[in-house]
């Protein structure tokens, strides 16, 4: 009998000890998975918003605008669609075209009172 009682204290004991750490690691589990979770749930907006804005900017860079009826092409082709007129890409046409004499502004220095 004293035997039983010595074997089922220290069960008893171990159960305590194990369920005690299972408790605590167990929380602390938790806790880092419910925070993980929320951080995802923060991060993956604004990361579909990033690729939305790059994807749109590069949406954006493709569209010429015909100078003769005014549609809109996604530069798939030189002429338009509805007219038939050349489309010229001013983006590109204006940049390395222009001379730098032309952009350049002078300022003049006055003195103030």
């Amino acid at each position: 009998m004293d035997n039983f009682l010595k074997v089922n204290k220290n069960f008893i004991t171990y159960f305590f000890i194990v369920a005690l750490l299972i408790l605590i690691f167990g929380f602390n589990f938790v806790l880092s998975f419910l925070g993980n979770v929320l951080l995802l749930s923060l991060l993956i907006p604004i990361l579909l918003l990033l690729i939305f804005l790059i994807s749109y900017n590069s949406y954006k860079s493709k569209i010429n605008i015909c100078s003769n009826c005014g549609s809109i092409s996604l530069g798939i082709s030189n002429n338009c669609m509805n007219c038939g007129a050349e489309i010229i890409n001013k983006k590109n046409t204006d940049q390395f075209n222009v001379k730098a004499s032309e952009k350049t502004v002078e300022v003049k220095a006055e003195e103030v009172d």
